[in-house]
């Protein structure tokens, strides 16, 4: 029953804050305070319905360290995406035109804020954490890091390229993250960072979104494989090559800290958990 009302509850948080973030449109500064509000306001009633259905459930959103955590995440973020654009324009591929928008800017900021905070409640707070019990770490890290890809081909330009580059890529990288930290804060912050960069910073396409201008006029162009084509840079070879090395370098990390999980530990921890 737990489940149930916790897979109830993350959906109803995604299409309501999708909502509040759609109904400010047309209004770049108020969205952008809705998208901030709207992330916060989804976090804490996950946060609420998780203790309240699950009182020995991990407190994957406890309030210390939450503030260096999102800042991590989206420094690394950030710093990763400017590494793939770097690479794309060494190729020919990415070019700086001519000046953006700065209010879409501020809007891309807030809609991009509510998309990371819902998405990562929905991935890794809720779906691999769920699976996690039942299969242990590797499984659960290969089959929700699949669904976050196959999610992307409802987008209007998907690909299905671009979408098993989102789920290497993308779902690799933000699960990994969360088995570091063993806390959303920091792939809340991954998640966060790298939307921006890719729409308000850089002013790309973002997972076939028609996202749009960020503070730069920018063109495109060249091979699929090295732009990602109409998906955007996250179909690019260079976004695998470069979130591949952040995954590995945070697996390791996970690793160490024992928080990868075989199928046994992760049913006996589960059964202590319910026994106490």
């Amino acid at each position: 029953m737990k489940f149930l009302v916790q897979l109830i509850a993350v959906l109803a948080i995604g299409f309501l804050s999708s909502l509040a973030v759609e109904a400010a449109a047309g209004e770049p500064w108020l969205q952008l305070a809705v998208g901030v509000v709207s992330a916060a306001v989804a976090v804490f009633a996950y946060r609420w319905v998780v203790r309240r259905t699950e009182p020995g459930a991990p407190e994957d959103l406890a309030g210390p360290g939450a503030v260096s955590a999102l800042f991590r995440g989206t420094f690394v973020a950030v710093l990763t995406f400017a590494a793939v654009i770097g690479a794309i324009a060494a190729f020919g591929g990415y070019e700086i035109v001519g000046t953006g928008s700065v209010t879409g800017a501020a809007a891309l900021v807030g809609i991009m804020a509510t998309a990371a905070a819902v998405e990562e409640l929905m991935f890794r707070g809720f779906l691999f954490r769920w699976i996690e019990k039942g299969t242990g770490t590797w499984i659960a890290f290969t089959f929700s890091a699949l669904l976050f890809g196959l999610i992307h081909l409802t987008n209007p330009n998907a690909t299905l390229w671009g979408a098993v580059s989102v789920a290497i890529g993308g779902g690799g990288m933000l699960t990994a993250a969360y088995l570091a930290s063993r806390n959303l804060w920091l792939p809340i912050g991954l998640h966060f960072g790298w939307n921006v960069a890719g729409s308000a910073l850089f002013s790309t396409e973002v997972s076939g979104n028609d996202t749009a201008q960020g503070l730069f006029d920018t063109v495109m162009d060249g091979p699929v494989l090295l732009t990602g084509g109409s998906f955007g840079p996250e179909a690019s070879l260079f976004t695998l090559l470069f979130t591949g090395i952040v995954t590995v370098t945070l697996l390791v990390v996970a690793r160490r800290r024992g928080n990868i999980l075989s199928l046994e530990t992760a049913r006996d921890a589960d059964r202590d958990k319910v026994s106490q």
